[in-house]
Formats: C-alpha cells, sequence, structure tokens
C-alpha cells in the first residue's frame, strides 16, 4: 500500500465523493443486515403461532389464527421487499460516486503523466521506447484506476459489511459467532503470503507488456521497410516469442490467483458447518432458535460475495502497486532542460553567438562538437556543409537549447540561452528536421501546425512559397486531405515541402533549415530557392546541409568535420583556397551538369 500512497492527492481532491461514497456503502449495507433479523423474527413467531395454531385447530379461532399468520407472512414480505428496493438504490449511488470518481481520477493521472512527457528533454526520449512509453499511459493507468474504483469500494464494502454482520451475530450469541469466524483469520494469513508473490509477478509482467508493446509499435511503424527486406517470418518469431513469455507470466500469475477461491470455498464451507452443527446443538439445549440459525446462515451468505472478492480485490491492488510504482518512478524524472528563476522573454532579432562548444551525447558517447565558435548577425545567411555525422545538426539541437553543451556559451543578442523562457525562444526559430514528422491529420492542418492561428490564406502562401500548393491541388480533396499516418499517402520530397511551410508559416526571425530539400529533385529546388530568395531577406537563416544551395547567396559558409570547423568564409575566398569547399563545389557543379 506504500506505493499507492502518491494517489492520495487525488482523494482529498475528490474527498467528497469519495466520503459520499463510504456514506453509502454503509447505508446500503445496512438495509444487507437488517433483513436477517427480520427473517429470525418471521421463522420464531411463524414457529410460535403454528404451536398455538394446532392448540386452537378445533375451535372457532383456527380462521382467525390462519389469517394472523398469513397477515404476519405478508406484511414482513413487503418489509423485505421494501429493504431490497432501498439497498438496490443506494448501491446505484455507491457506484455512481465512487466508480465515477475513479474515473476522474483516471482523467487527471492521464493527464499529469502526458503533461509531464511534453516537459521532459530529448535525451529522455532517445532513451525510452515508446512502446514503453504508451503503455505507462494506457495499461498502467487503467490498473490503478481499478483500484481507486472497484477494489476500493469492494474493500469499503467488506470491511462495513463484515463489521454489521459480525455485531449482528455478537448481538444474537457471542459463542456461536466466535465458531462462525474462527477460520477468518486463517484466511487473511493465507492471502498475506500469496499478495507478496502477486505483487513481484505484477511488476515483472508490466516490463513484458512495455516490451510486447514496443516490439507492436516498431513494427506497425516499419512496416514497409519489413515487407521490403521480407522480414515477415523473422519479425513474427521475434514477436510470438515476446508473447510467449507474457503469456506464460500470466498464466503462472493466474495460477496464483487462483489459489484464493478454492480458499474461499473452503473456509467460508468450514464456516456454515459450524453454524449448522453449533447452532443445532444450541437448539436441541434450548439457548438458540431455529429463527437464529437462519439468521446466521443468511450473515454467511451476505459475506460470502465479499470474502470471494477479497481475493481479487489483493490482486488488483497488488497489480495498482506495481504500476503505480512505474508511474511514479517516470515522474519523478525531471528534464534536464529546464526555465531559469525569472526567464527572459525579450524580443529576439537573429544575433547568434556559439562561444568555444563542446557536445558530447551522453547515452551514446559520440563526441559531437568540439571548440565550435560561430558569429552570426542579424539577417544573416549561413550554410553549415559537413559529411554526416560531422555535427551539422547537433548545432540545431543546440539553438533550440533540446541540449546544453557540456562546456562554452551559446547566446542569442547577447542574452544566454539558458536565460531565455524556453517557449518563448522556440517560438522564434522556425525549424525544418532532417525527419519529416507529419501527423495523421488533412494537409491544412498539417501546415497549419506551426502557427496555431494562422489564415486559410497564410496557409496556402507558405505552401506556395514551398512549392507545395500545385501538388495539393492535385490531391483527391485538396488541402482536406487526409495523408495518413506520418504522411505515409505523400513521396518523400513532398512530405519535406510539407514541413518546410509549416516552418515558414511560423515566420519567426530565426529560420533553421536542416537538410530540407535533400528529397527534392534540381528543378523544384531552384524553385524554392527562388521563392524563399526575398521572403527571408530579413531574417537569420541557418543552412544545414551535406550539398551547396547554388541558387543562393550566403554571407559565411562554414564546412564541419568530426565536429570542427575546417574551413569558413565566403564562396568567392573558399574557392580561392582551392580546399574541401572548392572541391565540393566543383564536384556538385559537374554532376549537375552531367
Amino acid at each position: 500500500m506504500k506505493k499507492l500512497s502518491s494517489i492520495n492527492k487525488y482523494f482529498i481532491k475528490y474527498r467528497w465523493r469519495f466520503l459520499s461514497g463510504i456514506f453509502f456503502v454503509a447505508i446500503s449495507n445496512l438495509f444487507a443486515v437488517i433483513p436477517p433479523t427480520v427473517i429470525r423474527t418471521v421463522i420464531d413467531s411463524v414457529q410460535e403461532d403454528i404451536k398455538n395454531y394446532r392448540l386452537f385447530a378445533n375451535t372457532a379461532l383456527r380462521g382467525e389464527m390462519q389469517s394472523s399468520i398469513f397477515n404476519m407472512v405478508l406484511w414482513y414480505g413487503l418489509l423485505l421487499l421494501i429493504l431490497a428496493l432501498l439497498r438496490g438504490v443506494f448501491m446505484y449511488f455507491m457506484r455512481q460516486t465512487i466508480i465515477v470518481m475513479s474515473r476522474y481520477i483516471e482523467y487527471d493521472q492521464k493527464n499529469e503523466i502526458y503533461n509531464h512527457y511534453q516537459e521532459l528533454d530529448t535525451h529522455f526520449f532517445k532513451t525510452h521506447s515508446t512502446g514503453d512509453l504508451m503503455n505507462r499511459l494506457a495499461e498502467d493507468v487503467s490498473r490503478v484506476r481499478m483500484y481507486t474504483g472497484p477494489a476500493i469500494m469492494y474493500a469499503v464494502n467488506l470491511i462495513v459489511l463484515t463489521f454489521m454482520c459480525t455485531w449482528g451475530m455478537l448481538r444474537v450469541n457471542p459463542l456461536l459467532t466466535v465458531c462462525v469466524i474462527v477460520p477468518l483469520p486463517i484466511l487473511g494469513f493465507a492471502i498475506y503470503l500469496v499478495n507478496k508473490m502477486i505483487y513481484k509477478k505484477s511488476e515483472r509482467i508490466q516490463s513484458q507488456l512495455s516490451d510486447l508493446t514496443t516490439t507492436a509499435q516498431e513494427s506497425f511503424s516499419g512496416i514497409r521497410v519489413i515487407k521490403s527486406f521480407v522480414q515477415e517470418n523473422n519479425i513474427l518469431k521475434h514477436f510470438y516469442a515476446t508473447s510467449a513469455g507474457y503469456k506464460d507470466s500470466n498464466i503462472n500469475l493466474s495460477l496464483t490467483e487462483a489459489v484464493y477461491f478454492p480458499s474461499m470455498n473452503l473456509f467460508i464451507g468450514l464456516s456454515m458447518l459450524s453454524t449448522i452443527l453449533v447452532g443445532g446443538y444450541f437448539t436441541i439445549i434450548g439457548k438458540a432458535t431455529a429463527g437464529n440459525i437462519a439468521e446466521f446462515v443468511i450473515y454467511i451468505n451476505l459475506l460470502m460475495f465479499p470474502m470471494f472478492i477479497i481475493g481479487w480485490v489483493a490482486s488488483t491492488i497488488q497489480r495498482a502497486a506495481a504500476s503505480q510504482k512505474r508511474i511514479d518512478e517516470f515522474l519523478s524524472t525531471k528534464s534536464i532542460i529546464q526555465n531559469v528563476e525569472h526567464p527572459i522573454t525579450s524580443e529576439i532579432k537573429g544575433n547568434i553567438h556559439l562561444s568555444n562548444i563542446n557536445f558530447k551525447y551522453q547515452h551514446t558517447g559520440i563526441q559531437a562538437l568540439s571548440n565550435l565558435s560561430i558569429d552570426i548577425k542579424p539577417s544573416e545567411k549561413l550554410i553549415i556543409l559537413g559529411e554526416t555525422g560531422s555535427g551539422k545538426s547537433t548545432i540545431a539541437q543546440l539553438l533550440l537549447r533540446m541540449y546544453d553543451p557540456q562546456s562554452g556559451e551559446i547566446s542569442i543578442d547577447g542574452v544566454s540561452l539558458k536565460d531565455y523562457d524556453l517557449q518563448h525562444l522556440r517560438r522564434n526559430i522556425s525549424y525544418t528536421p532532417q525527419e519529416a514528422f507529419l501527423f495523421s491529420d488533412t494537409v491544412f492542418n498539417n501546415i497549419k501546425f506551426g502557427k496555431e492561428d494562422a489564415t486559410e490564406a497564410e496557409v496556402y502562401e507558405a505552401s506556395k512559397l514551398a512549392d507545395l500548393d500545385k501538388d495539393i491541388k492535385n490531391l483527391t480533396n485538396g488541402y482536406q486531405t487526409i495523408i495518413g499516418e506520418r504522411g505515409v499517402m505523400l513521396s518523400g520530397g513532398q512530405k519535406q515541402r510539407m514541413v518546410l511551410a509549416r516552418a515558414l508559416l511560423k515566420n519567426s526571425p530565426i529560420l533553421l533549415l536542416d537538410e530540407c530539400l535533400s528529397a527534392v529533385d534540381t528543378r523544384t529546388e531552384k524553385t524554392i530557392l527562388h521563392n524563399l530568395k526575398y521572403y527571408l531577406e530579413n531574417k537569420t537563416v541557418i543552412v544545414i546541409t551535406h550539398r551547396i544551395f547554388t541558387g543562393w547567396h550566403f554571407d559565411k559558409i562554414i564546412v564541419l568535420e568530426d565536429g570542427s570547423i575546417v574551413e569558413q568564409g565566403m564562396h568567392i575566398e573558399l574557392m580561392q583556397r582551392d580546399g574541401r569547399y572548392a572541391k565540393l563545389f566543383k564536384h556538385q557543379t559537374e554532376d549537375s551538369t552531367n
């Protein structure tokens, strides 16, 4: 239960629903324990009246006695019906408070987890699988809800009903009550032992489920790669193996849980047997009546369902504890990238300065940048060239403050990046990542994602600048076409241009273009560069690419190798040096000519 203490804040938040639920549990059980007393009274009264009836069997009072017995049974029967109806009404209220409360808690907990996802840094998502993250949001929260709703409700019901039934039995015959409840402590000890095993197995099952979800998610996302390499059978074998481990663990847990139900039957049967044997003896010696035995049997029957459900409740609590532990571990993870106490939100113009930057990816140990220094003035156009793995994209990640460098300083307009408000900083930088990620939505909404309050005219203008408008108009429903998961219905070039349109729509003072045109043909590239030439005149632009944009004039050209600058300057200057840039330029222009 200690693992579940972090949920107490929700019980406090919804305390009136929770307390009302407990009240309704008590009232519904009160109407459940009154009928045994009524039935005992009826049986004892009828038994006494039958004796009197036999005495007056041959007299004129016979008909009156029959009518009296019938009326008594009828009225008591109506009373039992009313009590049953009242119990049903309050059971309805009980579920409407506690079960509905659990849905509110589920809603709050999912929002809390999702909000925490949004706050975590890029490093976290690189070191955690999507399947595991989804499992915590779905399966783990669902198991906790089973605790905050049904398990709590049945547990409170068990406690209240056990107390009321025990009090009712003690009031009638303490010795007989002791004989009935003697097996229950033994049952409690057995439950405690089994619970320890259930907790360990539940924790393992949740971990296996995360692996299974991850395997399935990766298979669905990469289905085209799997099919193109004819790896369906190998992937299927891997999934079967993962699924088989999950199945075996669940079966093992089910076998453990199965101990509960035979135990319930055994101990309840012993209680019933004790009631009839001891009660029968007391009736013979005159210390109990037939009504008392009937009353005790009904009390035991009332306790039967809670006793049966106690195993399920214990199992649910253990599973919820295992799930909540996983959730708490995640929620306790703090983002490395955080705002300072008083972040700056001043206007950003685009004067960028990187001084002696050193950066290593912690999860891989790769040194991406070494003693890197770059100065970019407002409205300047900079191109960063380099081979794959040279550290080009890392510069973009650092400027967006997805990571912080291990040493060195990055500033914009003379203000350290760490002093800016994170959202304000990123709102003033438009970024086209290498991977053109699109949502399973319409073309219009994917472009509009760059600016929430954008007008239709602005969306259309951005798509024209990215030379995408004519392609969109050829789609079945134009801008309202659903493009499928990750834009599966579009070509690579169309995806890139859509992401570019999204960034242009944002209209920020700084624009980062990371391999934004690598998948488009030469003609389209020239058209886009021509469209952007005047549009980006007053913006600071950083182009990250492995090939040269011949259609643009750049104020500065930087060539990276192994995270360090090997050449920098203007086009004419670098061509005169006849170094790496000159060779790359000649090689590219020769290829385009051929």
